[in-house]
């Protein structure tokens, strides 16, 4: 049965209880307490509110005004001054230090504070930049992510323990050098999904000319952002008039193609010139004789 509270008492005020309420989701909402609408509402059972029961909320003071250089933060539940110290890269001391009369053992879910915030960030030196460290971030991840090593991070970040990342610590990291490509190539950027064969294939080339023109690149683990050489592809061959242009595929044979087109081997070399048969590559572009 609900608990109809027709006069709330000074510095609180009636609230109506709707579906999904809590006292803890009240606490935040209205910038207070669970503690403070228990002791408004003695009798109140908070583990069996009812839709439509009417109980008391404290009406917040005004949210203290964080000093510059710090920010506003609501507590949660779980949360320690150590812990809040380490998720925004500041210490203990400087927590409590802006926050006079904050007590470390009794923090409050709901309760506001101010949390200095990080130190300015490292001035990266050239050939490099700043990156802000993420939850589940590694030297590891992050030297594969931008196609460096983690010794190469560890070097221009002096003092960073990589056992130790913080979440919100800002630090630099290499910028992958610009690749020189050689004349009849140009520079590509690694995107998502790509390998040497779509490549190939989108570029009008073949994967042993990319691999040749991209010595100790490792085709299995291409990086998102690494720069390679792509070949620059001849002018496709015109094909004859009775005739179409094919693009070599995994496992083609000129046998093969002879039966899917309905043709024959003897058809297809006799309209490419110097074909072999025995080494055709993927990506290669040759002429099919139309039915």
């Amino acid at each position: 049965m609900s608990v109809n509270i027709n006069r709330c008492p000074a510095g609180t005020m009636e609230y109506t209880i709707r579906a999904g309420d809590t006292f803890y989701s009240l606490a935040i909402r209205f910038n207070t307490t669970v503690e403070a609408i228990q002791a408004a509402n003695p009798g109140v059972d908070p583990n069996n509110l009812q839709i439509g029961q009417r109980i008391c909320i404290p009406v917040a003071p005004p949210s203290p005004v964080c000093p510059p250089g710090s920010f506003p933060y609501i507590i949660r539940s779980g949360d320690t001054l150590f812990s809040l110290a380490q998720r925004f890269n500041t210490t203990v001391g400087a927590i409590m230090a802006i926050n006079p009369g904050i007590d470390p053992n009794n923090l409050m879910i709901g309760q506001r504070i101010c949390i200095p915030s990080a130190g300015l960030p490292p001035v990266c030196p050239p050939g490099s930049t700043s990156y802000t460290i993420r939850p589940g971030d590694t030297l590891f991840s992050l030297a594969q992510r931008f196609n460096t090593t983690v010794s190469a991070i560890l070097a221009l970040n002096p003092g960073l323990d990589p056992n130790n990342l913080q979440v919100g610590r800002i630090i630099c990291i290499p910028v992958s050098q610009p690749t020189v490509c050689p004349p009849g190539t140009f520079t590509y950027v690694i995107r998502a999904g790509d390998t040497f064969y779509s490549l190939a294939i989108r570029f009008n080339t073949t994967i042993a000319a990319i691999q040749a023109a991209n010595p100790g690149v490792n085709p299995n683990n291409l990086q998102i952002g690494q720069r390679i050489c792509i070949p620059i592809a001849p002018p496709s061959p015109v094909c004859p008039p009775g005739s179409f242009p094919y693009i070599i595929r995994p496992g083609d044979t000129l046998f093969l193609l002879a039966q899917r087109f309905n043709t024959t081997v003897s058809a297809i070399m006799a309209i490419n010139p110097g074909i072999n048969p025995n080494n055709l590559m993927i990506g290669q572009r040759i002429c099919i004789p139309s039915m």
